[in-house]
């Protein structure tokens, strides 16, 4: 039995709140918001729970294990770190901080004290985006050509980050996992409407070895909610969209071919090729719960969460150089150039986890 302290009760926390609570490994014994209200709404579910405004009597009580947090992005850090150096298990919402720097810190802590730090990525315990990763595993697709994605609303609105903070994390997390490497450079042009300091609308491209990319569409201010990605390979092409209530995987047989002559005009040397489009069977089962059960059973054996800390790791880097780009007017970023400390820098991270 693991028991858990939620810190978070606002937009997103009282999902983690009903789905723990509906698992069998696991027993909230407290709740933490800075807001009373949503703090009394959670006891009323749960009466008998530590209830408290102070993340850090949280910490103090002898009555968790882990602690799971659904707090602003900003927060995330600092309430890792602290939770880290209690000594407890640590689930976080994505993304994992707002800096490789911060990252890095956290990751090193966690390994440090032999503790599970697992991240909120939600889509990779989605059956619809494993089916996605067969697809790719088996071959069936072939190599991938390249990814594109979609996640576009009418709202919600955040202050706290710009929307690719905000939304980007989910896609990805799963064209790392798709493509099985991290990409060598990304650039990325947005703009802000609402508010001069907040990108609403941004489009992120992803450059991975070799000859491979991925593009982002995020966006605040659509009419309709997307949530499509298209993944293009040498033998198929396959369709994954989370709007779709049945048919959230389709996979198309084609494919443009590479005829075995050559003519006078250049675009008679390839042809299209058309075949069936398929759906394929999914077994179902609710993400957040696979995602929280697989949270419960790392700390129970201690084995690594398929979204741990080096994941987490991994998406931050690629936001942090996407956001450089995005205020320096697209310019193409190396990944090295964020990976990379200084020396002074990897000093100073030694410092705060020693």
């Amino acid at each position: 039995m693991v028991r858990l302290g939620i810190a978070g009760l606002g937009y997103w926390g009282p999902n983690f709140e009903r789905t723990f609570a509906n698992l069998a490994d696991s027993e909230i014994t407290a709740l933490c918001d800075l807001n009373e209200k949503r703090l009394q709404h959670g006891v009323e579910k749960m009466p008998g729970v530590f209830a408290t405004r102070d993340f850090d009597e949280l910490l103090q009580k002898d009555i968790i294990d882990a602690v799971v947090i659904v707090t602003p992005t900003k927060t995330h850090f600092s309430l890792t770190k602290k939770a880290l150096e209690a000594g407890l298990h640590v689930f976080v919402e994505k993304p994992l901080a707002t800096s490789t720097r911060e990252s890095q810190i956290l990751v090193d802590l966690a390994e440090k004290h032999d503790l599970i730090l697992f991240i909120g990525h939600l889509f990779l315990y989605n059956a619809a985006v494993q089916k996605m990763k067969a697809l790719v595993t088996s071959g069936e697709l072939g190599d991938i050509c390249y990814i594109n994605s979609q996640r576009l609303n009418l709202g919600p609105i955040r202050q706290d980050v710009n929307a690719l903070w905000d939304l980007a994390p989910h896609d990805i997390s799963i064209m790392l996992d798709l493509i099985g490497s991290s990409p060598v450079s990304v650039n990325c042009q947005g703009l802000a409407y609402l508010n001069e300091k907040v990108h609403d609308v941004c489009t992120l491209t992803m450059h991975f070895e070799p000859k491979k990319m991925a593009v982002i569409n995020v966006s605040w201010l659509d009419p309709s909610k997307t949530r499509l990605m298209t993944v293009v390979g040498e033998n198929k092409m396959a369709t994954f969209n989370d709007m779709e209530p049945l048919e959230k995987i389709r996979i198309y047989n084609k494919r443009v071919k590479t005829e075995p002559y050559t003519d006078s005009f250049d675009e008679f040397q390839f042809s299209c090729q058309y075949g069936d489009t398929l759906s394929p069977w999914l077994n179902q089962v609710e993400p957040l719960k696979a995602e929280c059960q697989h949270f419960l059973d790392c700390v129970q054996t201690g084995k690594k969460p398929i979204t741990d800390g080096q994941n987490g790791l991994e998406v931050v880097k690629i936001l942090e150089a996407a956001d450089i780009s995005l205020r320096n007017h697209g310019k193409m970023v190396q990944l090295n150039e964020i990976e990379h400390f200084s020396s002074q820098k990897m000093a100073d991270i030694a410092k705060e986890v020693a």
